[in-house]
């Protein structure tokens, strides 16, 4: 019911997700009335739980805590803990979100905060990146902790036997970075059951230089948009180049098999759909703007972690790397 674009949007990728997968079912959470008008006509595999309350993009996390237990996001996660549902796609307020999945789901045994994470296109395959926004600030225990996690979850998602796990820093040299990235840094290379390859800059996230790369909040949410708004640019700059003239309409017409890989590995909107890691249950935080295309890809994603059944994994792996 939260986001920027309403409710809409998700009724709409719900039906794209149950048309493309059948064996996929969805539960809609939120007013009824609003949800029923947007899906026009009953579908088999769809189904809808009365929420209501809902959390606003400009709510403080401890209010909605407090105050909006009735709300679509906290009814969402509670069909999650209790087995209703095996996973939750929410397009909210990422601190709210944050906070009730801490309530309601738990963490990990030994982790403190939950991490945000997201594959992210590379030149030969894809990286996990994480934190991206989940906590501003974090102490170099709590990015030893999101190695551990960015690792098991590579292994699981993509099936890789000693993932690559790096540190974003202002360079690769050892004496860079400040206090907490430098003990962090000690304390990866220490751990024999992680394959740490070091610093890697900003560029590198990119250049498939490693699977796994940590930082903190702060750090990650600004790379991440900036990525991001780099691919839009993108996008927009090849289209103006492509229909401007008659030249670049026929130098398109004959690149656009090409064209259209490349515009779909770069699009921001197919990546959409990032991971709340550490929490006790699948949970995948949308874009707050995302459109249709973009929310489906969320929905994948979450059906994806299902079925590889990632956090049953990393739980069971959990305990053997951290002590």
């Amino acid at each position: 019911m939260s986001g920027d674009r309403g409710p809409a949007v998700a009724v709409s990728a719900a039906l794209d997700a149950v048309r493309e997968n059948e064996a996929l079912s969805i539960i809609l959470v939120g007013q009824q009335s609003e949800l029923e008008a947007s899906l026009l006509e009953p579908h088999p595999r769809i189904r809808i739980v009365e929420a209501v309350d809902i959390v606003r993009m400009n709510e403080r996390p401890s209010h909605a805590l407090r105050h909006k237990q009735h709300s679509s996001m906290a009814v969402a996660l509670r069909l999650v803990r209790d087995g209703e549902a095996q996973g939750c796609v929410s397009a909210g307020n990422t601190g709210a979100l944050m906070a009730f999945g801490r309530s309601l789901l738990r963490m990990y045994p030994g982790i403190e905060r939950p991490a945000i994470v997201k594959l992210i296109p590379s030149l030969r395959g894809r990286c996990h990146v994480l934190d991206l926004g989940a906590n501003v600030d974090a102490s170099a225990e709590n990015l030893y902790q999101y190695a551990l996690m960015g690792s098991l979850m590579a292994s699981a998602v993509n099936n890789l036997q000693e993932p690559r796990v790096a540190l974003l820093n202002v360079g690769e040299e050892e004496i860079k970075g400040n206090e907490q990235v430098r003990l962090a840094s000690h304390m990866l290379a220490q751990a024999e059951n992680l394959n740490y390859i070091g610093y890697v800059e900003g560029s590198d996230l990119f250049r498939d230089v490693a699977d796994v790369v940590v930082c903190d909040g702060f750090v990650g949410n600004i790379a991440l948009k900036t990525g991001e708004g780099v691919a839009s640019m993108l996008m927009e700059l090849l289209d103006q180049t492509f229909t401007r003239t008659l030249y670049g309409r026929v130098v398109g017409w004959l690149a656009r098999p090409t064209l259209t890989r490349l515009l779909k590995t770069i699009d921001p909107s197919r990546h959409n759909g990032a991971s709340l890691l550490g929490l006790q249950g699948v949970v995948i935080k949308s874009h707050g703007n995302a459109n249709e295309r973009a929310m489906l890809a969320a929905i994948r994603q979450a059906g994806r972690e299902v079925s590889l059944e990632v956090p049953r994994r990393i739980n069971e792996q959990l305990d053997e790397l951290m002590f």
